[in-house]
């Protein structure tokens, strides 16, 4: 073990025994299980950065964005503004689809198939 894993262990141990661990969200709980098995093992601990700092894929977004720009638009009275969030949908919506498919996910994926299915059951 190096010096710097038996300093951590002992930093770990020291702060269990003051009880500074026992306020953490999981005291007591198993930690969530992070997959990461569809990551190829040289790119996980990257991968993992990525994610801790907040970064996600800009298709992610962009479908978070889709989402909720379709729920503006059925919530929407404005005829003005509902129009203008459309336009806005089918922008982002164009762009989710391209990227898709220059990653090579290309638009057989289930979700991109039965979108508009899923999206009218969740409302």
């Amino acid at each position: 073990m190096s010096m710097f894993s038996r300093l951590a262990e002992q930093k770990i141990e020291e702060a269990i025994r003051k009880g500074e661990l026992d306020t953490t969200a999981y005291a007591g709980k198993p930690l969530p299980v992070d997959d990461l098995s569809h990551i190829p093992e040289d790119l996980r601990m990257s991968y993992r950065l990525l994610k801790n700092s907040g970064y996600v894929p800009e298709e992610v977004s962009l479908q978070k964005e889709c989402v909720r720009l379709y729920d503006l638009i059925h919530a929407c009275s404005n005829e003005a503004e509902r129009e203008q969030h459309q336009k806005m949908l089918n922008e982002k919506s164009l762009r989710l689809h391209m990227l898709l498919e220059q990653r090579g996910l290309g638009s057989s994926g289930a979700f991109l198939q039965y979108e508009t299915q899923i999206k009218d059951k969740l409302t």
